[in-house]
């Protein structure tokens, strides 16, 4: 799939992605996931309809402003100065007025997948041809994700509507030259990006300043990734649950097709779907109890939520990514300008809101699982905390014992963030945004939960394969079936049997890294689902 991609600035024996295609077509959830997470390219549809759309909306507005018209945003001041006319000596700065004022934003810094997704679901929105903007301002963000000019953009200041426009700023702010961004492993200066690609900062025509930064692209954006990152989160929850069941010496019997056909949630049919296919060939006979207690026979009831969640959830984040979320809409076709409110992220807060119970309830599943695990009156003959210790140094080993108390931790802060955001609403600006998403707010809380969940799953994984070998050096008939072997052995390249005490904390760093990058994954589940 992946083909060589002659940039200037790339080294000549590096390889991305297949180019994305914008323009003229829909975007998923992989395409943006491809450019900001795998290193994809950007390139604009070459469709003559489609490009004459996006000319045409940008020389009606012209018209339209030659005429005497009166365009928000274009000839009057902003949000509650709407009522404000701008004099025509002045509309020509306007749009650069409204990106400096806005570049208020606090807190850390988006990283560049993050910032990658953000511009790449701003560009989309503007290639409907339904914002007025011209066909350079979709060039030049293009450019910042093919040449890698990232936008320093920090995380706060956004409720989500009037769009995300304290954030958007910095990636307008970078393409008139202005701040600071990321270019070619360096902090420097806007216009010295542009300038060392032969390129001068663009000059933002009306309009062009409040279509980038009028609309959801940041939490839209973030959205996607933490799509992707849930989708991983469920797969490896349901590994996790198969190992554990082998390491538990439990039962395969709970995972058995008919019960998930009893009660058709197709999530839950899924995850144990996955179940079944990783314990396959593993002999089903009543080992300790007749029945595992709910963190593993209720695994798959668990998991499958966050798998049907995800199905809506892609639903509406994939709208949302196709949309024009801007205002006033521009119609080049019926040459009308629409004031409306497609810049509210009511979707996409409601869905990260969801997303972030669901993971966090993956973690609340696999850290009662480790719970189970690490104690001796419930894992059922595995030593105290999993110690690989010798008989004579037992005593001082403690094994995973911490690593469950940390496990705990990252899993109650990772419930303390479920609180929805959406339902905290602030009226701003004078009363004109009165009612406003929290959209932005919401998908970084997601965020949060699943890299909190995500150290779990590493503990998680740490611990699970070290039960396992413990039960094989036990009981050598146990049986681990292929898939759980392989899996085995990949977390042990990243950790090795613990016999005697150490510091594990570099370990869980390297897992929980591949555990969000999806690499992991990527090479042990061969259902590819």
């Amino acid at each position: 799939m992946g083909r060589r991609v002659a940039e200037h600035d790339l080294n000549d024996d590096e390889v991305r992605p297949e180019a994305v295609v914008i323009g003229g077509r829909r975007l998923t959830i992989e395409d943006v996931v491809a450019v900001a997470r795998h290193g994809a390219v950007v390139k604009l549809g070459d469709d003559p309809a489609w490009r004459g759309r996006i000319e045409r909306g940008a020389e009606f507005l012209r018209r339209h402003l030659a005429a005497g018209a009166t365009v928000y945003g274009v000839n009057t001041g902003y949000g509650d100065a709407c009522v404000v006319d701008v004099p025509m000596t002045l509309v020509e700065a306007l749009p650069l007025q409204l990106t400096r004022y806005h570049g208020c934003g606090m807190g850390e810094y988006l990283d560049d997948a993050s910032v990658l997704a953000v511009i790449a679901a701003r560009l989309n929105s503007l290639a409907y041809g339904l914002s007025g903007v011209r066909p350079v301002l979709l060039e030049r963000l293009a450019d910042l994700i093919n040449h890698r000019v990232l936008p320093r953009v920090p995380a706060e200041g956004s409720v989500g509507a009037s769009g995300d426009l304290t954030p958007l700023s910095y990636v307008a702010a970078a393409l008139v030259g202005e701040r600071d961004v990321q270019f070619r492993g360096a902090s420097c200066d806007a216009r010295d990006a542009w300038i060392a690609l032969g390129r001068e900062p663009i000059t933002l025509a009306p309009k062009e300043g409040l279509a980038l930064m009028n609309g959801t692209a940041v939490m839209t954006g973030l959205a996607c990734l933490a799509f992707a990152r849930a989708t991983q989160l469920a797969r490896l929850a349901a590994r996790l649950t198969a190992l554990a069941t082998v390491a538990l010496d439990g039962r395969a019997a709970h995972f058995d097709a008919f019960i998930f056909e009893s009660k058709p949630h197709a999530g839950q049919g899924v995850a144990a779907a996955w179940i079944r296919a990783d314990l396959a060939g593993r002999p089903d006979t009543p080992g300790h109890r007749l029945q595992d207690r709910y963190s593993i026979r209720c695994a798959p009831h668990v998991i499958g939520v966050a798998c049907d969640a995800l199905t809506w959830m892609r639903r509406d984040i994939e709208n949302e990514l196709n949309s024009a979320n801007d205002n006033p809409l521009i119609d080049p076709d019926g040459e009308r300008v629409l004031h409306g409110g497609n810049f509210y992220g009511g979707h996409i807060a409601f869905a990260m809101d969801g997303l972030k119970a669901a993971v966090a309830n993956l973690a609340d599943l696999m850290d009662r699982q480790l719970a189970l695990l690490v104690d001796d009156k419930f894992n059922n003959g595995l030593p105290r905390n999993l110690t690989g210790a010798s008989a004579a140094r037992a005593a001082i080993n403690h094994g995973f014992k911490a690593v469950q108390i940390s496990s705990s931790a990252w899993t109650a802060e990772a419930l303390k963030h479920t609180m929805p955001a959406s339902v905290f609403s602030r009226s701003t600006e004078a009363h004109n945004q009165d009612k406003v998403s929290m959209g932005t707010i919401a998908a970084r809380d997601c965020l949060r939960v699943l890299q909190l969940t995500e150290q779990v799953a590493a503990a998680h994984a740490l611990a699970t394969v070290q039960a396992a070998r413990l039960r094989l050096r036990s009981n050598v008939a146990t049986v681990v079936p292929e898939p759980l072997y392989r899996f085995m052995e990949e977390v042990g390249a990243v950790s090795a049997f613990v016999d005697e005490d150490r510091a594990l904390e570099h370990e869980l760093r390297a897992m929980t890294k591949r555990i969000a990058a999806g690499d992991f994954l990527a090479q042990n589940h061969g259902d590819r689902r």
